[in-house]
């Protein structure tokens, strides 16, 4: 069972859970990400190519399955503008055995942090706009799964 799904609209975790709970194995890895409202930030704007964004996104999650025996992956990114305390994006996997879990969670999360699609907007109180620039350690950690 994979579910990826790239939408603006929020998402309920504790249903993502749900469908994995119930695949049967012994555990269950999740992370959520949400805006952090630091430094007077607003809100924080996501663009992407939808074709291309699912495509990437696809081919990762295929990646994840045929590294580890998962029972189910399940992958939401969010889009559009978010503000501070949205959920942003949720990563959960399903295996037999924790390390599987936790380790194909851990990849799938690096890897969307570095390297999917998305441009990001950052927009403060005082008027200004940023987009977010990649950081090197986040490539790092991406990287690191290479081997």
């Amino acid at each position: 069972m994979k579910r990826i799904a790239i939408q603006s609209e929020d998402f309920d975790v504790a249903a993502e859970l749900a469908v994995l709970e119930a695949k049967g194995g012994g555990g269950v890895a999740s992370f959520t990400g949400v805006v952090r409202g630091e430094g007077g930030l607003l809100a924080l704007e996501l663009e992407h190519y939808p074709a291309m964004t699912q495509a990437q996104v696809k081919r990762i999650v295929e990646d994840a399955m045929t590294r580890w025996p998962l029972l189910g992956v399940s992958v939401i990114h969010r889009y559009g503008r978010l503000e501070p305390g949205a959920r942003i994006v949720f990563v959960g996997t399903a295996s037999r055995h924790r390390t599987a879990a936790l380790e194909s969670c851990a990849f799938l999360i690096d890897w969307l942090k570095s390297e999917a699609p998305f441009w990001k907007k950052e927009h403060f109180e005082n008027g200004a706009t940023a987009w977010v620039e990649a950081r090197a350690e986040d490539a790092a950690k991406a990287k690191g799964w290479d081997s």
